[in-house]
């Protein structure tokens, strides 16, 4: 049995007791550990971060990121070339890239289905996926990561495009890579061009005559003179016309392309105009119709993927080609080491009844694609500097240039490549790729306005095709990013019609006359209004007219 304590051992211990309770109600009850209390506090240097700072430079200890690219064709390894291995070496971070090895479409889908997403994800801001990730709480908001760890995001990215994706919630969960705002076109001008591009293979355009494409008679009588001149390649079938590939919703090539080569509006008198329906629209469709008839329409441009496609571009195999310009670039330089008559040209082709030049599709605010952070992503601090670290003009120099000293210097006053690099970026874009890993091989957030500065003077093969949009590239970003949410009554019915038309249109080229023709057409036409068309008509005239609301704000 413990003794018993003195009276004055007492009275000590009861005061302590006491002292120690009132301590405790006086900080609200708190009886967390020091050690518990100062992991809670945000790191000193993130709470002292201000958005002068680059962020990414308080830790740039070894960390992977999972980067899903929705591209099938995206071929580049992170961590081959000299730039990406520049870049974790100065941040640490290092890229684990994902590319869907099939249908991009399914692979987004699953991966969404399961919750399941890597850290970073890119794909067309156009796509479904976006709104399901949104929609799904999968992503993380920017401003709200921003806010928390790295408020260098807001001096890096340009207030236009982040009030452009900011959601009636206040979140942005994106950012845009070649995108141009408004001002950008005014600071820019000189710099904008368009991807679009009615492309001939030059040898046999200029065999032919050079022929006059721009009326449905010259085109067609150009398509079956050059099967005729020129029935094989290198033993292969000539295919006379190339499009973008055919996918369950439609085909690129056949519908904003060739419309905007048509010249059609998008919009008369501040009201959306239904360009599909355009008499001049109609009458190209059946002139490809025709095309199929007089056996000009190749099958194999109703089955190729891009992989495909890209390996018969590089044989030369197509006479002419309604394609973008950019997307055929180691094949055109692989045609042009061969021989430099054998590449493609742009030329004027596929116009409207009053011969207008084309109003092609030039850089828009909402630009080519979105980066987004899954709610899964491993270090949401470091995620979001080393996001904002690609789109500031430090990492857009990166990323563009490479390493000063090794793969670009300052020459003539101009920050530049230096000459061997250039040199094989012009006569070898792949090698290039592998070797260096510069001017956008990592495109994921490029801002062409900002490395149009570094860029080198256009050669052959490319200049021409560059050349040739100048003067015809504008911007339609009020026309983007119309289309409702998929899980809302009009995006069910947007997505009914779109599948619809994916089936329509392929059809129409096969039928066998005119008249059938205009029966698949109006039954289509039928079809489309009876699934409730009209109302996404409404809704997206209803987000056209807040988006030329806000473009002119931009403007201010």
């Amino acid at each position: 049995m413990s003794k018993m304590l003195k009276p004055k051992s007492l009275l000590l211990m009861m005061f302590a007791l006491v002292m120690a309770f009132t301590t405790a109600c006086s900080s609200g009850g708190d009886t967390k550990t020091s050690s518990e209390k100062e992991a809670e506090k945000p790191p000193a240097e993130e709470a002292q971060l201000t958005q002068d700072q680059p962020g990414w430079q308080v830790d740039t200890s070894p960390i992977t990121f999972d980067w899903y690219i929705n591209f099938a064709w995206f071929p580049s390894k992170w961590g081959e070339d000299m730039t990406s291995k520049y870049v974790t070496e100065k941040t640490g971070v290092n890229v684990n890239f994902i590319v869907p090895a099939g249908n991009e479409n399914e692979k987004m889908n699953t991966m969404i289905a399961s919750g399941s997403l890597p850290d970073f994800i890119t794909l067309g801001w156009y796509e479904d996926a976006v709104k399901k990730m949104i929609e799904g709480d999968l992503v993380l908001p920017l401003n709200e990561l921003a806010d928390q760890y790295d408020p260098y995001f807001y001096k890096v990215t340009d207030p236009a495009k982040v009030s452009w994706y900011t959601k009636e919630n206040g979140n942005i969960y994106g950012y845009p890579n070649a995108s141009s705002s408004p001002k950008d076109y005014e600071k820019f001008s000189d710099n904008i061009l368009s991807n679009q591009t009615f492309l001939v293979r030059k040898d046999m355009y200029e065999a032919l005559g050079e022929p006059d494409m721009r009326t449905p008679e010259g085109f067609l009588k150009a398509l079956e003179d050059a099967k005729k001149m020129f029935p094989d390649v290198n033993g292969q079938p000539l295919i006379p016309f190339g499009l973008h590939d055919f996918h369950d919703k439609g085909n690129s090539s056949l519908e904003g392309y060739l419309q905007n080569f048509l010249a059609i509006p998008q919009d008369k008198d501040g009201k959306l105009y239904d360009r599909s329906t355009d008499p001049e629209y109609i009458r190209w469709l059946k002139t490809l119709r025709q095309a199929n008839e007089n056996g000009l329409m190749s099958k194999d441009i109703f089955v190729d993927k891009r992989p495909q496609m890209e390996e018969k571009m590089a044989q030369g195999r197509y006479f002419a080609m309604l394609y973008q310009r950019s997307d055929m670039a180691n094949q055109q330089n692989a045609l042009f080491a061969n021989d430099p008559n054998s590449v493609y040209i742009a030329v004027d082709g596929m116009f409207n009844s009053n011969l207008d030049q084309p109003t092609l599709s030039g850089p828009s605010i909402s630009g080519w694609t979105v980066t987004l952070i899954s709610k899964n992503v491993k270090d949401k601090a470091r995620a979001i500097r080393f996001l904002d670290y690609l789109i500031s003009e430090e990492g857009q120099r990166d990323t563009f240039l490479g390493i000063k000293g090794e793969t670009w210097d300052t020459i003539d006053g101009k920050d530049q490549f230096l000459p061997e690099v250039t040199e094989l970026l012009q006569s070898d874009r792949g090698a290039f790729d592998k070797q260096y890993g510069a001017s956008h091989t990592f495109w994921m957030l490029m801002d062409n306005n900002v490395t149009a500065a570094w860029q080198p003077p256009a050669v052959e093969p490319f200049k021409q095709l560059e050349d040739w949009t100048r003067g015809k590239a504008m911007s339609f970003s009020q026309f983007d990013q119309l289309d409702p949410d998929g899980n809302s009554e009009e995006g069910i019915i947007n997505d009914k019609v779109m599948t619809e038309w994916g089936k329509v249109l392929p059809k129409l080229i096969f039928a066998k006359t005119d008249a059938e023709f205009d029966t698949i057409w109006n039954e289509y036409q039928a079809k489309r209004e009876s699934l409730g068309f009209s109302k996404v008509h409404d809704f997206r005239q209803k987000k056209y007219e807040e988006h030329v609301a806000k473009l002119a704000e931009f403007l201010k």
